[in-house]
């Protein structure tokens, strides 16, 4: 992957992008002291460059698909000759069940994320799918039992501390 450069205005734009979405190029342009048109075509420009890849909101999806199952299944990997582990990340990214991939390094080389409507549907995703794709050593799944926080979002109520008071 080549490294994309970025001035320190465009670094700015994104990170108050990354942490509003909805933040319109006027503020935006406040914020960084430029003209909304100058904002707007950093805007472009990033969107054409693949470095703003979408926009989206965070949902406490818990609190609503109270029967939606998640797992994260760790994938032991043959790596094929001159593609390496990529050609078999792309087998598996392309299911509709899974929802993220990494390469990782360690005891395995590919964690995957799946969501399905049941255990039995992911267990059969995992069974009948994943672990017949060529290239495939093994897998482990863990299954999420309940999301604390999520990219920075932190998704369960918080009370009042529950800890004792040191004194």
């Amino acid at each position: 992957m080549k490294p994309y450069k970025i001035d320190e205005v465009g670094d700015q734009i994104l990170e108050i992008l990354y942490h509003d979405a909805k933040a319109d190029t006027a503020d935006i342009a406040k914020q960084v002291n430029l003209p909304e048109e100058s904002v707007k075509k950093y805007i472009r420009k990033f969107e054409s460059d693949r470095i703003i890849l979408g926009y989206h909101t965070d949902i406490n999806w818990q609190r609503i698909r109270l029967h939606e199952v998640k797992a994260l299944i760790e994938v032991k990997v043959i790596p094929e000759r001159k593609v390496g582990f990529d050609s078999v990340a792309e087998a598996i990214y392309r299911y509709p069940e899974v929802t993220s991939v990494y390469l990782l390094s360690g005891g395995y080389d590919l964690l995957v994320q799946v969501e399905g409507e049941s255990l039995r549907e992911v267990a059969l995703f995992v069974s009948e799918k994943l672990a017949t794709i060529h290239g495939v050593q093994s897998t482990v799944s863990h299954f999420l039992l309940k999301k604390y926080k999520e990219d920075g979002v932190i998704l369960v109520d918080q009370s009042d501390s529950k800890r004792l008071p040191v004194t």
